[in-house]
C-alpha cells in the first residue's frame, strides 16, 4: 500500500494514465478538478490535501502544483512523467478532454515550464518515466509501487474529485 504521486508537463500523460490506474480499482485522484487547488490552476488547497492523505493508505493523485513539495514526505513515490517538449505539444494540441495548451501562448508557457520547472520535479521525484510508453504500460509500473488496489465496498472512486 503506498500514495502516489504522478506530476510532470502538461501532455505528459497523467490524466491517461490515471484512467487506467481508476480502471483497476485504484482510488485516483486528478486534483485538477474537484476543488483541490485554491483557485484556477493555482496551489492545492493544503487542508484537503493534508486530510486526504492523513487518511487514505493507498491513493495516485495527479498534478503538477506550485505547493507539492510540501506534500512529498507524505507520498511513498513521486513519479515524473516526462516526454520531449514536440511531444508534449502534440498532445495538448490534439486533446479533446482539457483545452489547455490549445492558444500558441499556453504552448509557450510550457515549453517554459519544462526550462524552468521541470528540472525541480526531477530533483523531486522517485522515479522518472518516458510519457511515450503506452498508458496501459506506465500503469503497470505504477501500480507496481502503489501495492494492490484497497477494496472500497467494491466499487473504486472516480479519477475526479475523489
Amino acid at each position: 500500500m503506498a500514495r502516489v504521486l504522478i506530476t510532470g508537463m502538461s501532455g505528459a500523460g497523467k490524466s491517461t494514465v490515471l484512467g487506467e490506474l481508476a480502471a483497476r480499482g485504484y482510488r485516483t485522484i486528478d486534483t485538477d478538478y474537484g476543488g483541490w487547488t485554491d483557485g484556477d490552476g493555482g496551489p492545492w488547497d493544503t487542508d484537503r490535501m493534508a486530510a486526504l492523505l492523513a487518511e487514505e493508505t493507498t491513493v495516485v493523485v495527479s498534478r503538477t502544483s506550485e505547493n507539492q513539495g510540501r506534500f512529498y514526505d507524505r507520498f511513498e513515490h513521486v513519479v515524473l512523467l516526462s516526454a520531449p517538449v514536440d511531444v508534449l505539444i502534440e498532445r495538448v494540441r490534439a486533446r479533446s478532454n482539457n483545452p489547455y495548451g490549445h492558444t500558441s501562448e499556453q504552448q509557450r508557457e510550457i515549453i517554459a515550464h519544462v526550462a524552468a520547472v521541470e528540472p525541480a520535479l526531477r530533483r523531486g521525484a522517485t522515479l522518472e518515466l518516458d510519457g511515450r510508453l503506452p498508458p496501459g504500460e506506465l500503469a503497470g509500473m505504477i501500480a507496481r509501487l502503489a501495492g494492490p488496489p484497497r477494496p472500497r465496498g467494491g466499487v473504486s472512486s472516480p479519477s475526479r474529485g475523489g
